[in-house]
């Protein structure tokens, strides 16, 4: 079905899905059973000191086989440790994201490793492909985590990523079904990048009363905010509204950042403070009622995007 796709071939894999590697939710367990389901697991090491990175990686290594990498958010301290342990450990495939490709695209290519760009705008794309990475994810303002301050829609930016570069385009934000991927495959894609729907995963490190709140939340329960900061996606909690009211009244970026304070993802996603932590989580949350195993997660959406692409050739013009 995907013989011919470029991320299949880039990455070594069976699916062109690749799981996202998000702080306090993406730790070695997940990214195996994505790995060992067909798509590609990343560790998120943005939430991890370097020698518990080192830990996830020798981790993941014994539970599979089949390839994975390691997200490093560019923003957060210990890069050039992160790095180094990435190197050493022999991990062969990195994903960056939330700075500029140019940092260490060309240190990691040198050490044989594949390099994707995590993007905002047809502008970064560029530069990331003149960086020399080997694909983008183009990421709209759904997604959850760090966001791009544009707001520029998944269904707007894609098609323009595609058509700014040459290297394969991973669409993200706001995908969570195989519907959605047949979508993103039409706008120009070669893979999707999947996050919040595996959050709601058995393996996802995530606590489990975060896990239970995404799965209860509806339409309108997330909001781009902190702009002023690193734009980031909330789900509704006392925490948002405090963010809420503060921004509405003009607040400083040191005062948004004094609000925000240390620890407070952790706190929200990975110890369960509902109400005072930060929880981060795409718009498509809404759709979401269950948590299962990745592995069915990864069939469900191979599955649904087949069926998919059946009623379009049903649907199509004469």
């Amino acid at each position: 079905m995907f013989s011919n796709n470029r991320i299949c071939t880039l990455f070594g894999i069976r699916y062109p899905i690749v799981q996202a590697g998000m702080v306090w939710c993406s730790g070695w367990k997940l990214a195996a059973a994505v790995s060992n389901a067909g798509g590609l697991g990343l560790i998120g090491s943005g939430s991890m000191y370097p020698e518990v990175l080192r830990e996830h990686i020798q981790k993941c290594k014994a539970a599979t086989d089949k390839p994975f990498g390691v997200n490093v958010p560019l923003l957060y301290p210990d890069i050039d440790q992160h790095m180094n342990i990435i190197a050493e450990e022999g991990v062969s495939i990195v994903f960056t994201s939330a700075g500029n490709p140019a940092a260490w695209t060309g240190w990691l290519k040198q050490r044989g490793i594949t390099v994707v760009h995590v993007v905002s705008s047809t502008r970064f794309a560029r530069k990331a492909q003149e960086a020399g990475c080997d694909a983008v994810v183009a990421e709209g303002f759904e997604a959850g985590g760090h966001n791009g301050r544009e707001e520029t829609t998944t269904l707007v930016l894609v098609p323009l990523v595609a058509d700014a570069v040459s290297i394969p385009v991973i669409a993200a934000g706001g995908i969570a079904t195989g519907r959605a991927m047949a979508a993103a495959f039409a706008l120009g894609a070669e893979g999707v990048q999947i996050g919040t729907r595996f959050v709601a995963s058995e393996e996802s490190s995530a606590h489990p009363a975060f896990k239970q709140k995404v799965i209860s939340s509806g339409e309108g329960d997330t909001l781009l905010m902190m702009k002023k900061v690193v734009p980031v996606r909330l789900l509704r909690n006392r925490f948002f509204e405090q963010v809420f009211e503060a921004e509405q009244r003009g607040a400083s970026a040191e005062e948004l950042k004094a609000l925000l304070g240390r620890s407070r993802a952790k706190r929200g996603m990975f110890e369960g403070d509902l109400e005072d932590g930060e929880l981060e989580i795409g718009a498509v949350c809404a759709q979401l009622k269950s948590i299962l195993p990745a592995a069915e997660i990864l069939n469900q959406l191979v599955e649904d995007y087949q069926r998919s692409l059946q009623r379009l050739c049903r649907h199509s013009m004469p």
